[in-house]
């Protein structure tokens, strides 16, 4: 199969190379009738274009990387989307890469974005071990980090207040009467640090005693938080309600209590984080704490693409405000 290309376009149309080549990119020098042509000929005969040989002329190729820990994680892949519409929008286009729970392949992931002279990298790490273990590769390239917070590392990130939102949950759980409220969640990341931080600051502040179960899974899942709880119900249930430090644990939860005939929130209230999309389905109608993905995202790339474009030096740590999402899994005491 041969490749349409620019000479085989200009002799369909019978005209020269050149004039082609300035029909594509808006040259003001073609009429309106010869460009219209020639590009209904490049779309009847399949002309794609040659990117990398454009990019070689022009130093730029119009292409972001996106690195996440696990696509298949629903937030991810919502945060994956507005990323791609952002970029997309401002005429650019994204290679996703997937690094799983490995700090190896996510070194290997962004050296392969590099060898392709992506204009720039936005990273969503899996573990604090990830700025240290690839920052001399960032001193090569623009870089954004996304949905964690690096605390004061010299990188530019944006993210959101996983302190306040936890902070959030325990109050909307201690206005409803809780006092004895769980929480459950992970310590991968500087993300569920900071969402347990918020749930003891919670805790001091209402006077509640701290009731922290932890998993040393490498990665949040509704798998992961079903076995997980599953080895919590087999004790006593002496808690009144639970904050999970992700929807995906939540949604674990609502698994193992429908088939330990656990009521939700009959006999226990629940509340997730992150608002991903399957948490309004009816059957679910998990209360939860939404963080701003398209937000995020529209700031991440903005981001990424002033220091792309113009040039920004030095770095920027952005937070912003997570909202509570009020739906059935709570009830209250008083």
């Amino acid at each position: 199969m041969k490749n349409v290309t620019l000479k085989d376009v200009a002799k369909a149309a019978g005209v020269s190379y050149a004039t082609v080549s300035r029909a594509l990119s808006g040259s003001n020098q073609i009429g309106k009738s010869t460009r219209e042509r020639i590009v209904r000929l490049c779309d009847e005969m399949g002309y794609t274009g040659n990117y990398v040989a454009r990019s070689m002329v022009m130093k730029k190729t119009y292409l972001l990387g996106l690195v996440v820990p696990a696509i298949e994680n629903e937030f991810m892949s919502q945060l994956a989307y507005y990323v791609e519409m952002s970029a997309r929008a401002r005429g650019y286009n994204i290679m996703l890469c997937n690094s799983e729970p490995d700090l190896k392949q996510e070194e290997m992931v962004v050296k392969l974005l590099l060898g392709r002279r992506v204009d720039g990298i936005l990273i969503v790490p899996q573990s604090p071990a990830t700025y240290e273990k690839i920052a001399p590769l960032l001193e090569q390239i623009p870089a954004v980090f996304l949905s964690e917070n690096l605390r004061d590392q010299p990188q530019s990130y944006v993210s959101v207040d996983n302190s306040r939102g936890a902070y959030l949950g325990v109050e909307y759980l201690y206005g409803l009467g809780h006092r004895e409220i769980l929480y459950f969640g992970c310590r991968n990341s500087t993300t569920h640090q900071l969402r347990a931080e918020g749930y003891l600051r919670a805790c001091r502040q209402f006077g509640l005693e701290p009731r922290l179960h932890h998993s040393d899974f490498a990665r949040s899942s509704i798998e992961n938080g079903y076995q997980m709880v599953k080895e919590l119900f087999a004790k006593p249930i002496d808690y009144t309600a639970i904050f999970a430090s992700t929807d995906s644990n939540a949604l674990g939860i609502l698994k193992a209590a429908d088939e330990l005939h656990i009521r939700i929130p009959g006999d226990l209230s629940l509340i997730g984080f992150d608002n991903i999309p399957s948490t309004a389905l009816p059957r679910i109608d998990l209360t939860t704490i939404e963080q701003p993905k398209k937000e995020m995202a529209v700031q991440a790339v903005d981001m990424l693409l002033d220091k792309i474009e113009k040039g920004t030096q030095g770095y920027v740590h952005q937070i912003l405000m997570p909202s509570l999402v009020q739906r059935g899994t709570c009830r209250s005491l008083t």
